[in-house]
């Protein structure tokens, strides 16, 4: 992530974020393409770094540090376009989803390096599956670890909230999963994947980590792929939960609802009000259900005891509660306009289905994805009618 300070902007108390997408590159027959390193070698310059990850089918981009949600949004759709025009002329396209789409012919190339052949290596059949999907991580400033640590407590039943907003993988390998979120169950296979357990302090945090990479279930520190960790460059907190979103809009909106929980919880955990507690065993059951319903159906609510309610008034009842953290930093009306957008059109894998079932082509879905993963949220590709978006709708105007 390339995040240099945790410096905050001129708002007072408001952090600053940053925001990672990780996305397939596909041939014409929407294939995975193991041409990663052609396509970096001939990207165009920009302000986010445009980086290699698991395999070659896969690109990645890290934004810089953001204040204000116009200006994070800017980056991921120039991001973005970066990649697509320098994909296009390795005869590829970039594709903004959770899973690969299209049956896989045999295993995909790894990037060139020691590290990725030696977690192949140790963790096999694992590394094969988990490793090949794609999300999309959010970081949030903090002033220091322990800060970091009371973040994650409080974030923790949030969880299942950001993951069934963000769901964005139904259909893998060809067919329809029954999930809308296929990439958390495929993910989660890592030893050290899934939600973080409470932690009592950055002290316990370290205790944890050590012990993983005592017993081999993180080859280094940057596989504890925990859901939520603290970052061992830059003084913030990562969310990782997240499949990749279709689109950009979807992207910045994840990370305005993850820095004003990040707030909330920081000031909870400052005026010594603990945070919700949720057990493991329950929250992984949690993130089953949202995994598998995604935006358009149910997940436990954090302000109604964990009981379950539709997402979309879960998300309703967040913003209200979120509301003055997020007028504090300007992102009130983008998260409010965002959400009445997605209510319209449906989150990602109810778009993804809808492109899926008319012909039951996995190919007509990678098509789809390929056209809204640069055109985003505001183009009439991202409606299954071909609607434009609301007339109001500033952000999302193609």
């Amino acid at each position: 992530m390339v995040i240099t300070q945790s410096r905050r902007s001129g708002r007072t108390g408001v952090p600053t974020m940053g925001v990672e997408e990780e996305f397939f590159l596909v041939d014409d027959a929407g294939a995975l393409a193991p041409r990663s390193v052609e396509v970096l070698e001939s990207v165009a310059p920009g302000p986010s770094a445009l980086l290699g990850e698991f395999t070659r089918s896969q690109v990645e981009s890290a934004g810089p540090v953001c204040t204000g949600v116009d200006e994070l949004l800017g980056g991921l759709r120039a991001a973005r376009q970066r990649l697509a025009q320098a994909a296009a002329g390795q005869g590829a396209r970039v594709v903004a989803g959770g899973v690969p789409i299209m049956p896989e012919s045999g295993p995909q190339r790894l990037n060139p390096g020691s590290r990725y052949q030696r977690i192949a290596d140790r963790f096999g059949a694992v590394a094969a599956a988990a490793g090949t999907n794609c999300g999309c991580h959010v970081h949030v400033g903090v002033p220091d670890r322990d800060s970091g640590v009371a973040a994650s407590n409080g974030l923790r039943p949030w969880l299942p909230v950001l993951l069934a907003l963000s769901a964005n993988s139904p259909v893998c390998e060809g067919a329809d999963t029954g999930y809308a979120s296929w990439r958390q169950p495929r993910w989660s296979r890592w030893p050290t994947g899934g939600p973080p357990p409470p932690m009592e302090s950055a002290e316990h945090y370290e205790a944890c980590v050590a012990a993983l990479l005592e017993s081999g279930a993180a080859l280094d520190r940057r596989m504890v792929y925990w859901d939520i960790r603290l970052s061992d460059v830059n003084p913030t907190v990562e969310i990782r939960v997240c499949d990749v979103p279709s689109t950009p809009e979807e992207s910045a909106l994840l990370a305005v609802l993850v820095r004003a929980l990040v707030s909330a919880a920081l000031d909870d955990a400052a005026a010594g009000r603990t945070p919700a507690r949720r057990d493991p065993a329950v929250l992984r059951g949690d993130l089953w259900r949202a995994a598998r319903d995604g935006l358009e159906g149910s997940c436990p609510d954090p302000l109604g005891g964990g009981r379950l309610r539709p997402v979309h008034a879960v998300l309703a009842g967040a913003v209200e509660q979120l509301r003055p953290y997020l007028a504090r930093s300007g992102d009130l009306g983008y998260a409010l306009e965002a959400l009445a957008v997605l209510r319209t059109r449906g989150g990602g894998a109810a778009r993804q289905r809808a492109s899926y079932t008319r012909r039951l082509s996995a190919a007509d879905v990678v098509d789809y994805l390929a056209g809204v993963t640069v055109q985003g949220l505001g183009s009439r590709r991202a409606h299954a009618s071909g609607e434009p978006p609301p007339a109001h709708a500033r952000h999302f105007g193609g």
